[in-house]
Parts: C-alpha cells; structure tokens; sequence
C-alpha cells in the first residue's frame, strides 16, 4: 500500500497546472450511454475513479479508451450489458450515476446500491423517487435497483434537499423521457452545468442552466459530441490551501476563478494575496496566516469539499476559528489524525472550534477519505519533520498526481510503497 513522506517546512514557488474535475468527468462520462453515437471528453483528469467508472462501462459493453492526452472516446452502441456490479459500485458511490442514462435509453437497468460511505449517509432514494415520478418501475432487492420503462415521461420533479448526483441523474435521464420535465431545487454546483452544457452538445434541450430550476423537452434520440472537462474548482483550492499554510509563490494555470469564489473569499481573508486571471491564479503567502471561521453549505456557498484542507490552514494560524459542517454529518475524521500533528481542535456536534498554533510536528498519520488526506498532506507541508500519510488510495481517487506537482513546486514530497 502506497504512502506519502513529508518533509515539511518549503514554502511553495512555481507553477501548478490543474486538472480537469474529477465531480464533473464522472457525471459527464456517464452521460457517454445517452447515445450510440461516439462521444469525445477531453481534459480528463488520471484518477481511480475514473478508472473504475470506464471499467464499469466497458463491463456493460461500452467501448471507453484514453489517449495519452487526457482525451476519453467512450462508443456505448454496442452495450448490451445495462448492470452495474457490487464489486464495481462499492469502491465509488458515483456509479450511481449510470442509473438514469441506462433507464433512459435501454428502458432498463440493474444497478447496486452504492452502499456505505466513510463522510456520511448519502441516500441514493432522492435518485429512486425522481425516475419514479418519471414513470419507471423500480424496485429493490439483493442490493440492487431494478428499473423499468418503456419510456420515461416528463413531469415536475422536487427533490426534498439538494442533491448534486441526484440532480444529474434525473437531468439526463429527463433529455430522452417524453415531454416536458422540470426540476425544483435543482443543485447549482458548476459541475452540474458543466454535465448540462454537454448535453446540450449532444441535442438536449434544456433551459435554466445554472439555476435552481431546470427545464427538460425530450428528445427522440441524443447525438454524439465532443466535449472538454471544467476545471477542478477542489484541487485548485486545495493547493491554494497549501500556498495559505506552507507559504511561499504558487501560480495556478488551467484554472477557473469564476467557480471558486467563497473558497478564494475565505483565503483571501486568511490573508493569502491573489491576483486573478481569467484561467489562472497567483497566490503569495510570506507570513502565518490568519484564523479563518465558516460554515460548508451548498453551492455557491463554501463547499464541503474543502472543508478539511482549510481546517489545515487554520491549524497553523493566528486566532480561533469556528468551522460548521452542515452538508455532510460524518466529515470531522481528520480531526484526530491533525491533532496527532499538533493541531489544537475540539469538536461538539457538527462544529469544530481550531485554535491555532505556532507549529505543527511531523507524526504517522491515516486517511480516512479523499478530502481528509488532503488536509494531512498540506499539515505534512508546514509541519517540523517528516509526517508520513497512510493509506492515499483515497487521495489518488480524486488528485491527479498531487506529490508530483507539490514536488514541482520545492514541497519534499515522495511517495512510497
């Protein structure tokens, strides 16, 4: 099992490219069964998940290959395959995602219940109750979703909380269904407008596109298209998370500043100084940074994606902080392993009150989902001595090389097996 060694105390200089986003190719990737026509993604970031949804796709009959450019050609005309197997789903609750594409075109489809996961519930029955009210016949049973329809017909959809991956679900399941379908409370993450931009490509009609409410006409058939991945809003503010701690000069490039403004409100006020381009980000850092209070709410709030990689930063700055979780009722797992570093935490509920301090000492310490290692890798970064990351599976489910590029940059960074 692969590990990080850290060795921190190297402020940050040069540049970092960014990858695309991983929460916007998974959705768009799935999208790939709307048509039997070739469907071309570029910008595509190298991560497990993204493996593991192209296998899943190839398992179904799909055609899914990569260049050595990031581009992903996926040709789902000859599936014949419309399942989803446990062993696949339970490694990436994503897979979910496959499920209103496959009812859609196929008129039917197995696929397994995602199962438990490590930061909370996530109840895959928003995604159930929406293709239901789109007419399909579901039921449950050995684990797996079973759904029917001979084809899907429009109507008003409100979910009861916002739900990005049941958002996307019903949005591209709603472009083949018969009539007119709008869906209420509808998420308003840029990934979703990045999945409807596509459909769009491909001949959907949909109107509201970056709201809360989506209007869908049906479509006969969708075509197929060429498409490329927004950037990764998440891994963009996590290296400026690591910029805000370790210090130093970092330039981001292939980035989106427009997607990512609580997040660049927020450093901005640690006191990170950012000159903003329209697809890059300078940021310096030459002083500790300042404690930083927040609450993760959904978009365009602050995300709780990068609710731990600030609580890093907060670690090492001066004053108090008051961090809310209020998206997820699990997300505080790092809070142990940082403490292990030094950092000066304590929880009650959903909020977490950081104390800074002056410095943080290198331990062992574990990951315990994707979001949490990257905060152990950016307290790793400005601690004293070597910190060593355990289990980074995690992290590589979502960053794209991320010891490659912080080593790019002057961080000591190496990763082992």
């Amino acid at each position: 099992m692969d590990k990080l060694i850290i060795t921190g105390g190297n402020p940050l200089k040069g540049e970092i490219p960014v990858a695309g986003a991983k929460n916007a190719a998974l959705p768009i990737l799935a999208a790939g069964l709307l048509t039997a026509d070739p469907v071309t993604i570029r910008n595509v970031p190298k991560l497990a998940d993204i493996r593991t949804l192209s296998k899943l796709l190839a398992g179904m009959g799909a055609k899914c290959e990569r260049d050595e450019n990031g581009v992903v050609s996926i040709d789902a005309g000859g599936v014949t395959n419309p399942e989803a197997p446990y062993d696949l789903v339970k490694t990436m609750r994503a897979s979910i995602l496959v499920l209103g594409p496959l009812v859609a075109r196929f008129g039917q489809a197995k696929v397994s219940l995602p199962g438990g996961c490590a930061i909370g519930q996530r109840p895959v029955d928003q995604h159930i109750k929406g293709l239901q009210a789109l007419g399909a016949e579901i039921t449950v049973e050995g684990g797996y979703i079973h759904a029917k329809a001979r084809r899907l017909q429009g109507t008003t959809l409100r979910t009861d909380m916002i739900t990005v991956t049941g958002t996307e679900n019903l949005l591209m399941a709603a472009t083949l269904a018969q009539g007119t379908t709008v869906i209420e409370n509808a998420a308003r993450e840029p990934e979703v407008t990045d999945l409807a931009h596509l459909l769009v490509k491909m001949g959907a009609r949909i109107e509201g596109i970056g709201t809360d409410r989506l209007v869908i006409e049906g479509v006969d058939k969708l075509h197929g298209a060429e498409h490329s991945v927004l950037p990764d809003r998440i891994e963009a503010g996590t290296f400026l998370c690591a910029v805000a701690a370790a210090g130093g000069d970092v330039t981001l490039t292939h980035a989106a500043p427009d997607t990512m403004g609580a997040t660049l409100d927020k450093l901005r006020e640690a006191g990170l100084h950012l000159q903003i381009g329209s697809n890059t980000i300078h940021a310096t850092m030459h002083h500790r940074p300042r404690a930083v209070s927040f609450r993760t709410v959904e978009y365009p709030g602050f995300a709780t994606d990068m609710q731990a990689q600030l609580m890093a930063v907060n670690c090492v700055a001066e004053g108090a902080a008051t961090i809310s979780e209020h998206i997820f009722e699990n997300r505080f797992m790092h809070v142990q392993e940082l403490i292990r570093l030094g950092a000066n935490i304590s929880i009650d509920g959903h909020t977490a009150v950081v104390q800074g301090v002056s410095k943080l000492t290198g331990a062992p310490v574990m990951a315990t989902d994707l979001r949490a290692s990257a905060s152990l890798v950016i307290a790793g970064l400005c601690a004293q001595g070597e910190t060593l990351v355990d289990r980074i599976y995690h992290l590589d489910r979502g960053y794209d090389r991320m010891e490659q590029k912080l080593s790019a940059v002057g961080a000591q960074i190496r990763r082992v097996s």
